[in-house]
C-alpha cells in the first residue's frame, strides 16, 4: 500500500475532511501546489480556487474554497479555509447571484477599504464560477 498525507479541510461551520489521501493540490497565493507525504513543512496563504484531492492516480474529490491558509508538514495537509463547498454541490443561480451582489458593492463602493473588500468578495465569485464551468458533465 503507498503512503498516504492526512488531509485536513476546516470551514468555519465544519470540519469537511479529514482522511488520509495520495496526494492534494492546493490552490496557493503563490500557484497551486501538490503535497505528497514527506513534503517539506511550509505555510501558505490560499486564493480562491479548487483542492483537488488524488486517490489511485485520480481526482477523487474537488472542493472550492474562498481563500484561507494552509499548513503542511511531511505527514499532514491542514487547509482553514474562509468558506468551502464541495464542487459538485455549487449551483448555477447562487454562482449568478454571488457575482451580481458583488458587482453591486463594486459599483456602490464609497472609499477604499469598502471598494477593497467589494472587489475581494467579486473574485471570488468569479473563481466559484470557474470552479462550476470546469465541472465535468454528467
Amino acid at each position: 500500500m503507498a503512503e498516504k498525507v492526512e488531509f485536513e479541510l476546516v470551514s468555519p461551520e465544519r470540519l469537511l475532511v479529514s482522511e488520509p489521501v495520495e496526494m492534494v493540490v492546493v490552490p496557493g497565493s503563490e500557484g497551486d501546489f501538490g503535497a505528497l507525504p514527506h513534503h517539506a513543512p511550509m505555510l501558505t496563504s490560499v486564493r480562491p480556487g479548487v483542492i483537488d484531492v488524488y486517490e489511485n492516480g485520480k481526482v477523487k474529490n474537488r472542493i472550492f474554497v474562498a481563500g484561507g491558509f494552509a499548513e503542511v508538514t511531511e505527514e499532514r495537509v491542514t487547509v482553514l479555509a474562509e468558506e468551502a463547498i464541495p464542487v459538485a454541490e455549487i449551483e448555477a443561480e447562487a454562482v449568478a447571484d454571488r457575482i451580481r451582489i458583488a458587482g453591486e458593492k463594486v459599483e456602490e463602493a464609497d472609499g477604499d477599504r469598502a471598494r477593497n473588500e467589494a472587489q475581494r468578495l467579486l473574485r471570488i465569485a468569479q473563481a466559484l464560477k470557474a470552479a462550476y464551468d470546469e465541472r465535468p458533465v454528467l
